[in-house]
């Protein structure tokens, strides 16, 4: 990425520090302004919300914007070229939530034809694999992989968010760090061949099922970001996913927070 801001705005980039490399051909190019309004033609077609956060999707003219809320009020927003490659940031009350979720946003949907995913997820590294946990905002994501840090020797946290993946061209699912962690301060800039995803449920026991592939298509469709209504976009994470769901061992698991549920999902995973 490429950010054009003062230092001001760099100052609140630290999360990004651990991925800074040498110039290069950036994929991403931002330009930060502050305080512009979000214009009055700014057409809204879809709208995410995670615990009183929200980004509001849709275009102004005939550009793709954003614009990203907290708790209703305006943090700032964006409007991107038509491959999301270029974006003008506009961060308002809330500069930090709008510039994370700016990057974080066209990352996604310029990477959705590059064999790239941006997972909702959780991710523990353990012998050099990565192993992904799934669910609702709620279901209890946090809390598995804290348990598999405490009970499942030579476990790693590697993102507690935003994990990327990314099929390679020899066919291999890798798992990265991003700058995007949700509320955990975990920014690592490693990445380690994908293990195996876990599906998790809240329930009174512990029990674990692989999935076939059609279901696991679709829990991990549900888990990743993308606009689905555009085509392009759609074809780049449909073929991403059918790799993912053919060659990755995926699971469902019923589980209780505790002890007995990190040693099950671990030794049988």
């Amino acid at each position: 990425m490429s950010i054009t801001a003062g230092e001001d705005t760099f100052a609140l980039l630290d999360n990004c520090r651990p991925f800074e490399v040498e110039a290069s051909e950036p994929l991403l190019t931002f330009d930060v302004k502050h305080d512009v309004p979000l214009p009055d033609n700014f057409t809204e077609e879809w709208r995410q919300e995670e615990e009183g956060d929200e980004i509001a999707c849709g275009h102004c003219e005939e550009k793709p914007a954003f614009a990203f809320y907290s708790r209703g009020e305006l943090a700032g927003w964006t409007s991107c070229s038509p491959d999301y490659r270029q974006a003008t940031v506009s961060t308002n009350k809330l500069p930090k939530l709008a510039l994370d979720n700016a990057m974080m946003v066209c990352y996604a949907l310029a990477t959705a034809c590059l064999d790239t995913l941006l997972f909702h997820s959780s991710v523990v590294s353990r012998n050099g694999k990565a192993y992904m946990f799934l669910g609702p905002s709620g279901t209890g994501k946090s809390t598995h992989t804290r348990l598999w840090l405490r009970y499942v020797e030579g476990s790693k946290l590697l993102n507690d968010d935003n994990p990327v993946v990314r099929v390679s061209d020899s066919g291999v699912a890798m798992v990265y760090g991003s700058p995007w962690s949700g509320k955990t301060p975990c920014y690592i800039n490693e990445q380690y061949a994908l293990g195996s995803i876990v599906r998790l449920a809240q329930a009174p026991y512990n029990a674990i099922r692989r999935m076939r592939p059609l279901e696991a298509y679709a829990t991990m469709s549900s888990s990743v970001s993308g606009k689905r209504w555009d085509r392009n976009i759609a074809d780049g994470l449909h073929n991403t996913l059918n790799t993912l769901a053919a060659q990755t061992a995926v699971w469902h698991t019923d589980c209780l927070p505790d002890k007995e549920a990190a040693i099950m999902t671990s030794s049988t995973i």
